[in-house]
């Protein structure tokens, strides 16, 4: 994920793309320019010439320097409206599979699969999920009877 530093430097390298394209400087000079200024943190010369191929048909007004908003889905599905449902689904039916779960909820089976053993902590014994009831802790302080067995 890009920080805040690196969007700031792209955003001001796309100010300097845009402006050195509006005084009519080709993408190569444009960026032998910005390689001098900029070094390693110079964005590649098919970048230059995608911005500035962008940008050569506006006015300095109509452009935007920052990146447009994209729709999208989140990362991941495992939200606490997710977490309930697949919880209300498996004690309904203790027999049901991780591939019913997902297409009942139109979620990915390894996302199913996460929520069941990680977040809720199910485990399958015998055909059926059964919460795991014992902690490390809990472990650790068995009595000697049993753990002699």
């Amino acid at each position: 994920m890009a920080t805040s530093s690196t969007l700031d430097l792209r955003l001001k390298q796309r100010a300097v793309i845009e402006f050195l394209t509006l005084e009519k400087a080709t993408p190569i000079d444009i960026h032998r320019r910005m390689k001098i200024v900029y070094v390693e943190t110079c964005v590649d010369v098919s970048t230059v010439r995608r911005w500035s191929k962008e940008l050569a048909g506006t006015s300095p007004t109509e452009t935007d320097l920052h990146d447009k908003a994209r729709c999208g889905r989140p990362n991941t599905v495992n939200d606490i409206q997710h977490q309930e449902r697949v919880d209300e689904i498996v004690q309904a039916n203790r027999r049901i599979k991780v591939r019913e779960i997902s297409e009942m909820l139109g979620i990915s089976t390894g996302s199913a699969q996460f929520i069941i053993h990680d977040v809720l902590g199910y485990r399958k014994l015998c055909a059926r999920w059964v919460p795991h009831m014992l902690s490390p802790e809990l472990k650790l302080n068995r009595s000697p009877e049993v753990k002699n067995c």
